[in-house]
């Protein structure tokens, strides 16, 4: 049936070229703009998918920059610990030609100070854009990503980069107690308990050997001393020699050994005095009888009074004539501590800085009181090595005894890593003796900032170069989702544009229909 209000046909052709109009319209649109989502409409889901990561493509550009940054801060820092390094290593040469006394120090010592104030100028300097690692104590941190978890919260990562103080300052001495700090100097090795406070003597410390009240030596019958690993013997040559002429022949065999600051002595008894002022060693000594336990007579008696037992040897020990405090090996010092030694009646003070050691603050005060020139007063840290104990030696060589105390605080400002380095004096023997100690702890100081700052610049280099990749792999994810292949719109526009033509002439030829009927009234 025809009808002349109703054709079905041109309805269904107009619909077919809607539709082609349509896709050619959309096919277009991918090819000026390259996208197959190009806004929301087009696929609302994919378009947000890429949005969000868009945004994190910005972010990460932003963190690139400040990767950047910071590399070179660090960079900077980095070689300025390094040159630091050179020229400690420059004045460590000074002090140890300093050593030999027919030098001119004078001249050396005028070297060292042209040195020490071009170290100066390295740390002050050593800035980017306004920031200074290798001055304070505070870290720095540098944005290296922003972490985006499964449920859409965004948190950022730094890097955080230690500041390495090469300052030269002394800081500030604590002022409060609430830690309890003071336990953490201890008066003898392992014994956890606070230390109390002594003298530092100047005499040096005695042992007395002395002699059984034997009736008489046999013939060949013999006694061995030994002090220091070196071994003196007595042999009796006839019976009944009496212990005043074995005393006598040991006496002279020991103090012909001439050793350093050991001396021998008789008190006017069959006995033997050995004193030693040996500032950082103790002196072992030991005797051996020959004939004890053997049938014959025992000719030691005892070293430092103790008891005749009756067995073949007897040993005995000198201490040192040094004070020495240990550091708690349970602690570590914070940030502010401040650790102080008082000699003679005035206090000299190490404050630690982040991340220091025991071994640093025991350094760190040893440095303090070799800066002060404190007239025979001589230092030495040792550190025990099956424990990793850390100790402080304070020996005093002056004309007097000095009362020796410790006490720790909290709350203090941060030594300088280069405290100490403004007092090096090389112009006497003993300000010549500690500098070259001292400045072994300033360049290991520094060689350990310039190893931070180098450890920091690797990271940093490397987290740059992941953000690089990473930014081009969510670009390529991002055209992945949302670019359109230019390809196939090509091919797919080429069909459309036939088709577009094909649904033209179709509603052409359906819209000729109702013309047809009026041929029926002619």
């Amino acid at each position: 049936m025809s009808s002349i209000l109703t054709n079905t046909s041109a309805m269904v052709a107009l619909q077919t070229l809607k539709s082609v109009n349509s896709n050619l319209q959309q096919t277009t649109s991918e090819i000026s703009t390259g996208k197959s989502v190009a806004s929301a409409k087009d696929n609302s889901a994919v378009w947000a998918i890429s949005k969000v990561m868009e945004s994190d493509v910005k972010g990460f550009k932003g963190i690139q920059e400040s990767l950047s940054l910071g590399e070179s801060t660090v960079a900077v820092a980095r070689n300025a610990s390094e040159t630091v390094t050179d020229l400690l290593t420059d004045i460590k040469g000074k002090i140890v030609a300093a050593q030999e006394e027919n030098v001119d120090r004078d001249k050396i010592q005028t070297d060292i100070a042209a040195l020490r104030e071009q170290i100066g100028a390295v740390v002050g300097a050593a800035q980017f854009n306004g920031l200074n690692l290798v001055k304070g104590t505070e870290d720095v941190n540098i944005l290296a990503s922003l972490d985006r978890s499964g449920s859409g919260n965004v948190s950022a990562t730094n890097i955080t980069v230690n500041r390495q103080d090469l300052g030269t300052g002394s800081g500030t001495n604590g002022v409060g107690t609430g830690n309890d700090l003071s336990s953490q100097i201890v008066g003898d090795s392992g014994g956890g308990v606070a230390f109390a406070g002594s003298n530092l003597t100047n005499t040096g410390a005695s042992a007395t050997i002395s002699f059984a009240g034997a009736t008489g030596w046999d013939d060949t019958e013999s006694t061995s001393i030994t002090v220091g690993n070196q071994t003196v013997t007595f042999t009796s040559t006839a019976d009944d020699t009496s212990n005043t002429i074995a005393r006598d022949d040991l006496l002279g065999r020991l103090q012909a050994l001439d050793l350093d600051d050991v001396s021998f002595a008789s008190n006017g008894t069959d006995e033997i005095v050995v004193t030693s002022t040996r500032a950082f060693e103790s002196l072992d000594i030991s005797m051996a009888d020959s004939t004890a336990g053997g049938g014959g007579n025992s000719f030691i008696s005892a070293i430092n009074g103790g008891a005749v037992v009756g067995t073949a040897t007897e040993t005995g020990t000198i201490d040192q004539r040094a004070e020495e405090v240990f550091f708690s090996t349970g602690a570590a010092p914070r940030e502010g501590n401040s650790y102080q030694a008082s000699i003679g009646g005035t206090a000299y003070f190490y404050t630690a800085g982040s991340g220091e050691t025991m071994e640093d603050v025991a350094r760190g005060l040893k440095t303090a009181i070799d800066s002060a020139g404190i007239e025979g007063v001589s230092t030495q840290v040792a550190i025990d090595d099956t424990t990793g104990e850390v100790s402080l030696k304070v020996d005093n060589d002056s004309a007097a005894t000095l009362a020796f105390a410790t006490a720790a605080a909290d709350g203090g400002e941060a030594s300088g890593g280069l405290f100490g380095l403004d007092a090096i004096d090389v112009t006497t023997n003993d300000g010549a003796d500690a500098a070259l100690d001292n400045v072994e702890t300033l360049i290991q100081n520094s060689i350990d900032a310039a190893a931070q700052f180098g450890s920091a610049q690797g990271r940093i280099e490397t987290q740059s170069d992941f953000i690089g990749s990473l930014v081009d792999s969510l670009k390529s994810g991002i055209g992945t989702l949302v670019d359109a292949d230019m390809e196939a719109a090509s091919a797919r526009l080429q069909a459309l544009q036939v088709q577009q033509q094909l649904a033209t002439q179709s509603l052409s030829i359906a819209n000729q229909a109702p013309q047809n009927i009026l041929s029926l009234f002619r």
